[in-house]
């Protein structure tokens, strides 16, 4: 032994060692499990609806955005942002708008230009739609987030005030955050000004939208890893004020105390989740499902990807309805399968945008693909 090495640093070393060889082995699992290839038939949308393949070649898609002239931007976590420019239902033409940036997952279009993450900064490209064959070089409008890959991606949004929310995820399973952005949905002005935590206690949110009718911001949360197979569930969460306070790391779920944590402050102390999304099914983008032409027996209910749990289980790995009724969140439904057949998997749901012709656009990182759900007309 080392002279020089305390028992403790042993202790962590080996801790370290376990949970390399565990991540590998859940890497393998995932590796064993997945099929290639996209499978439409196997999708299953509900009654009255088609399913089609919209776009592919997009290389681990995730945030979708929606221009003023209707082009359909899609961020990445491969380095790369695509344009689509839509011909109607069909994608006439595809671009790539910027390339070589770090975890370009989240993106957010507002007043005429595109705002992109970049991990450590949030990069802003001015009027990007007058000529997306030459897009301007990017604005710097906020740095200094931290370079953590675990958790780092941010997802952004313009809210019913004009301002961009963009989620700062925790970095890390669970743990007390030194930093105050860690675990929050900032807010800002569209130039970055401004800059303020709009709801914290958030462990990693990587979808929110704002409610139709009241304005208020719903977001998703991806509960803890280590406290069950069946515990805690992902949650879908309800702001009601700025500044709440949704629990992480001291409490999961529904009034679930964190083993670490928990002792330092009661669960009653937070505000709850509106809904349970069901446990590691790695609830991710989100979207109210409203408008003219949606169907009256879905108008106003949240549409959400679930993208999947690791091993050793298998849930999720679909996108689901959650029924609202009176702004409380009532119950949950499918509403497209058959990306999982067993424990083989083929596609992965990570984001949801709902189109003024109520079709749905779904997001597939595993196949780099956007599906369309459509009602039948």
């Amino acid at each position: 032994m080392n002279p020089n090495r305390s028992p403790r640093t042993f202790v962590l070393l080996a801790l370290t060692l376990a949970l390399s060889v565990a991540g590998c082995s859940r890497q393998l699992a995932n590796q064993r499990d997945h099929e290639e290839g996209i499978q439409l038939a196997l999708l299953k949308a509900p009654p009255g609806y088609t399913v089609s393949v919209f776009a592919q070649d997009l290389p681990k898609a995730r945030q979708m955005a929606l221009g003023d002239r209707g082009t359909l931007f899609v961020g990445s976590r491969d380095g790369k942002v695509y344009a689509l420019t839509l011909n109607g239902d069909q994608v006439a033409r595809k671009r790539t708008v910027a390339s070589g940036i770090t975890d370009p997952a989240g993106i957010a279009f507002g007043n005429g230009a595109l705002f992109v993450s970049a991990r450590t900064k949030i990069l802003r490209f001015d009027n990007v739609e007058q000529d997306l064959d030459r897009p301007p070089a990017p604005v710097t409008i906020i740095e200094g987030f931290p370079d953590k890959e675990r958790h780092g991606s941010h997802i952004m949004g313009f809210g019913p005030d004009s301002k961009l929310y963009i989620s700062v995820g925790s970095p890390c399973n669970v743990c007390e955050p030194k930093a105050d952005e860690y675990g929050t949905i900032l807010r800002v002005n569209a130039d970055g000004t401004g800059r303020e935590v709009f709801a914290r206690g958030i462990r990693n949110t990587v979808g929110f939208d704002w409610h139709p009718k009241t304005g208020e911001l719903w977001f998703t949360d991806n509960g803890q890893d280590e406290i069950g197979l069946d515990r805690p569930d992902d949650e879908l969460n309800r702001v009601a004020r700025a500044g709440e306070h949704f629990g992480f790391p001291y409490c999961h779920g529904k009034g679930i105390a964190d083993p670490q944590f928990g002792a330092k402050r009661a669960c009653s102390e937070f505000t709850p989740p509106a809904f349970g999304l069901g446990a590691h099914v790695a609830a991710l983008g989100m979207a109210f499902y409203a408008g003219e032409r949606v169907p009256q027996q879905y108008q106003g209910s949240i549409l959400v990807a679930r993208h999947g749990s690791h091993p050793p289980i298998r849930v999720g790995y679909d996108v689901v309805r959650v029924v609202m009724r009176d702004n409380r969140a009532e119950s949950m439904e499918p509403f497209l399968t058959g990306f999982l057949r067993g424990r083989k998997f083929w596609g992965r749901p990570v984001d949801v945008l709902v189109l003024a012709d109520a079709s749905v656009l779904i997001a597939d990182d595993l196949n780099g693909a956007i599906y369309r759900v459509a009602p039948a007309r």
